[in-house]
């Protein structure tokens, strides 16, 4: 497994990491088979957040015991089961102390704000109340996920450690526009949606709507790699993706424990080569439109 520094923050990560959305509804069991297989494999981030369902719950039941091995991020902001609103000054105090209850530790090594508005950050109590976590020891590093402009403000902000946004090869926009924002002021950048939920493998429109839209730029980008069989496509997305100059790790969720170590043998492959990567940026600049814009 290849590791990165993550920014400014001192902390060496995998450049795989665990997305921990998928497994929301699981048992026990199959979730620690999943990052038992994970963490063996070399894997030290695990990300989740306070809306995944019972993802963050699972997590700290399933690998609270080997706490020590990995670094821990989620993310705060919406309301989730709490009583008052989202981005309420409130709510991010109590999301945090719930998902230190839900994870069995405590501490996180890095809390995002969860895809908030530029007005949410302007108006500032938010970020108030992580350094207040931060200076509890509840936290040890404050980071942003989210998109487009709103990424790009949270960057300028000058607050963050770190970014998480989306960035694939159907999401191209970022690698203009907030990642070297981000790179040049030394933050971890965490690439969601690394494998662009690998939205090619479907002849038809999918049924979820959360894969529909790089469903549809698939098809306009003809990319030739998604024509090699699934598993070798897997691999050239997930390395075009960490072949981004500032990417530091790749969040990437499964339900399959056997996933990680095929994940491990992509990345181990290292970077994707240049006239490859640099023909998938070339297809992008010359398909993709104004309204291609970061999906959250």
């Amino acid at each position: 497994m290849e590791y990165r520094e993550f920014g400014r923050t001192g902390m060496r990560v995998s450049a795989l990491g665990f997305g921990g959305s998928e497994i929301r509804g699981s048992d026990v069991a199959t979730v620690e088979r999943l990052l038992a297989s994970a963490l063996d494999a070399g894997l030290n981030v695990i990300d989740t957040g306070e809306c995944y369902g019972d993802s963050e719950e699972l997590i700290g039941r399933a690998v609270g015991n080997r706490r020590g091995e990995y670094f821990l991020f989620t993310k705060c902001g919406h309301q989730s089961g709490l009583e008052t609103p989202d981005w309420a000054p409130e709510t991010i105090r109590a999301s945090i102390d719930r998902s230190l209850k839900r994870l069995r530790t405590d501490y996180v090594d890095l809390m995002q704000l969860h895809s908030c508005s530029i007005e949410v950050l302007k108006e500032g109590s938010v970020i108030e109340e992580l350094q207040k976590a931060k200076e509890a020891g509840k936290i040890r590093f404050l980071g942003y996920s989210g998109d487009n402009e709103a990424a790009k403000y949270a960057v300028e902000l000058g607050v963050f450690d770190s970014l998480q946004t989306s960035v694939n090869v159907a999401d191209q926009s970022a690698i203009d526009g907030a990642i070297p924002l981000a790179a040049a002021r030394g933050m971890g950048i965490i690439a969601k949606r690394p494998v662009a939920n690998v939205a090619w493998r479907y002849h038809e429109k999918p049924d979820v709507d959360y894969y529909v839209e790089y469903w549809r730029r698939l098809r306009e980008l003809k990319f030739p790699f998604t024509e090699r069989p699934l598993s070798e496509a897997v691999g050239v997305a997930l390395r075009f993706t960490l072949s981004i100059p500032g990417v530091t790790t790749a969040i990437v969720g499964t339900q399959n424990p056997g996933r990680w170590q095929e994940n491990a043998r992509y990345v181990d492959e290292g970077a994707l080569p240049k006239e490859e990567f640099d023909a998938i940026r070339e297809a992008w600049r010359r398909v993709a439109r104004p309204d291609w814009v970061g999906q959250t």
